[in-house]
Order: structure tokens, then C-alpha cells, then sequence
């Protein structure tokens, strides 16, 4: 009942206002607080592989407002905040269809290029644009962690494990979740471009 409620319910102006009022009383210092809390639900999201993170940052900020416009004094809203995204990934984990794949179980996808040469450039200019939506970090980890060749390889991750101090089945999952978000935003880019059909 309770998700079915929280689906029902729309932020609204007063409810955002309550939020940023909560936040601190000076609406300019909250606009920012609101932006920091913000940008690091969606770090939060980015680092564990979550499809879409500025819409899961969006839908906790929604429902830490909906907690306060219910009347609820909440002291800490950064902290409250990663409780909820912390629910909201469980909730993710037990969604049927969020089960990570992997990608040499996937199927490959079935493309009709009118011509291979065009495919190619189309297929380079959407994994580009694709990388440019990731973040710094996550552009750098994807690059390097597939980058060179068997002994070359193994040396750029365990830089890598260093670098984000994580052992390396975290980075290989990370970069795993990565790949496929990667691989997902370039199909979508290629459909709209008529160059793939599924």
C-alpha cells in the first residue's frame, strides 16, 4: 500500500518550498544546500551503477519532501536523505527486472546497416556522446579499465583499485554496471539514428 501511495503522490511548490525551508532558512543558502544534496545523492547513484541517477536523486528529494510536508521534523535532510536512497536501492535490488546481466549472456544485437563504413562512424559518434553523459570518474574508470592488453590491463586496474581504494570484484562490478549503461544509451543512440534495429 505504502508504494503505491508514494507512486500516486507528485512534488508540489509548497511541498518544495517546505523542503527548501527545512534546508535553512535563507532561500539562497537553501537553493544551495539543495544542490549539494543533490549532486551527491546522484555521485551516490553514479557509484553504484544505477541506470538513470538523476532521476533516483530527483525521486528521494521527493520523497524527503513528501515526509516533511506530512508534517514530519526531520534535523539532519542530508542524512535522512542517503537513508532513503539507501531504501530506494534495496527496493531497486529487489525489482525483478534491475537484475544486472551479464554482458556475455546478453544477446547481441541484430543490426541492419545500409552501410558498414556509416555504421562504424554512427556507432563511434554515439559511444561518444554516450561517455560525455558519464561523469569524469565514471569516464575515467570505463576508459581504463578496458584499456591495453593482457600484462598492460591487470596494471591498469590494480591502479584503478588503488585509485578508488576498492578491491577488484567491486571494480569489476562497477565497471560491469558501467559497460552496461554504456552499451544501453549507445543502442538508444543508434535506434534513433535508424542505423539499429532490435
Amino acid at each position: 500500500m505504502e508504494s503505491a501511495s508514494r507512486q500516486k503522490w507528485s512534488l508540489t511548490q509548497e511541498a518544495f518550498d517546505a523542503f527548501l525551508d527545512a534546508l535553512d532558512p535563507d532561500r539562497g543558502d537553501a537553493g544551495n544546500r539543495y544542490l549539494e544534496v543533490r549532486a551527491n545523492l546522484v555521485r551516490l547513484f553514479e557509484w553504484r551503477g544505477c541506470p538513470l541517477p538523476d532521476d533516483y536523486a530527483d525521486e528521494v528529494i521527493n520523497r524527503c519532501a513528501k515526509k516533511i510536508s506530512e508534517g514530519d521534523a526531520i534535523r539532519d535532510i542530508p542524512t535522512y536523505c542517503v537513508g532513503i536512497a539507501r531504501m530506494l536501492l534495496k527496493e531497486m535490488a529487489r525489482a525483478p527486472d534491475n537484475k544486472v546481466t551479464s554482458l556475455h549472456h546478453a544477446p547481441e544485437p541484430r543490426a541492419l546497416p545500409a552501410d558498414p563504413v556509416m555504421e562504424s562512424d554512427e556507432r563511434e559518434a554515439c559511444l561518444r556522446r554516450c561517455l560525455n553523459d558519464f561523469s569524469p570518474e565514471n569516464r575515467d574508470l570505463i576508459l581504463r579499465y578496458y584499456q591495453g592488453e593482457k600484462g598492460e590491463k591487470i596494471n591498469n586496474r590494480k591502479g584503478l583499485e588503488r585509485l578508488f581504494g576498492v578491491p577488484a570484484g567491486t571494480l569489476r562490478m562497477r565497471a560491469l554496471r558501467l559497460r552496461e549503461k554504456l552499451q544501453s544509451c549507445t543502442e538508444r543512440c543508434l535506434q534513433k539514428k535508424g542505423v539499429l534495429t532490435l
